[in-house]
């Protein structure tokens, strides 16, 4: 048992040692550039120094700097390309980070910089997978870009898979990568309109069950934000009960069963808002 204990405890110790010079061998390589063995490296103390040799190992390796390339950015257009002369993943890595800042400052600079350094395609199918893939970005400013770039949106939509989910883990689902408007407006009915096609999309069988159309969909989305903020926002007193959110909704959409309705209801009561 003893032995046992201190195998689990000697494998979590070397793993931890690795975290910690790989996070070393980093914040060289986005230093200055000096390296271990350099001048600056030799001014450490005795334990840095002790370090510096797996750290170069480490810092040099290139799986390694492909694993965190295509754990941090899933999709790129590079990934699927010959590697242009002089290509490393350490030097994408650097690329990668410093376009998602620029990103993060202003989107449409960011994708530039993507395409220049030939990261990305100039293609909206392409952009769309590299947000889909990635959450480095900024999520008020993908809103903003994604606002402006109606073509990434269509095609970021495409890439959700809601087939036999539940319609509100669903729009959950949808709003964590495709961020809400904080206001409504012709953009939150947009994105409503979208995800209710490709709901419909996914699940055929379902709608046909249900006798469900796009429109219908639709309003069932619209009322299950309208609930979630009646539920979840403390400026309201009163809050909807069960069966008149039953009645609302059913007055919108006749042809949906009072169970399926109910359902929703129980789902954002217990869960809470579809677009936190």
């Amino acid at each position: 048992m003893f032995l046992r204990s201190r195998t689990r405890f000697e494998h979590g110790s070397s793993r931890r040692r690795l975290g910690l010079e790989l996070a070393q061998a980093c914040r060289w390589v986005r230093g200055c550039g000096e390296w271990p063995g350099t001048s600056s490296c030799n001014t450490r103390d005795t334990r840095d120094k002790a370090i510096c040799p797996e750290s170069m190992d480490l810092a040099n390796d290139e799986l390694l700097w492909q694993g965190l390339c295509k754990s941090t950015w899933g999709h790129c257009s590079i990934y699927n390309k010959r590697p242009p002369l002089g290509f490393s993943f350490r030097k994408l890595y650097m690329q990668l980070d410093e376009g998602s800042l620029t990103f993060n400052a202003n989107p449409e600079e960011g994708v530039n910089y993507f395409m220049s350094n030939g990261i990305l395609d100039d293609s909206p199918k392409e952009i769309a997978k590299f947000i889909f893939c990635t959450r480095t970005l900024n999520w008020k400013k993908l809103r903003i870009y994604l606002d402006e770039r109606r073509d990434v949106l269509d095609d970021l939509v495409t890439l959700h898979n809601f087939r036999n989910q539940f319609l509100p883990n669903a729009l959950r689902e949808f709003f964590k990568h495709i961020h809400a408007p904080e206001e409504r407006g012709e953009y939150l009915e947009t994105l409503i309109t979208k995800f209710s096609h490709r709901f419909c999309a996914c699940n055929p069988d379902l709608m046909r069950e249900l006798g469900l159309s796009p429109d219908a969909v639709y309003v069932l989305c619209y009322s299950l934000i309208l609930l979630s903020i009646d539920l979840t926002s403390p400026h309201v007193k009163n809050k909807m009960s069960k069966r008149e959110f039953i009645r609302n909704t059913r007055r919108a959409a006749q042809n949906i069963s009072e169970d399926f309705v109910g359902h929703l209801y129980d789902n954002i009561y217990l869960i809470g808002h579809v677009a936190a």
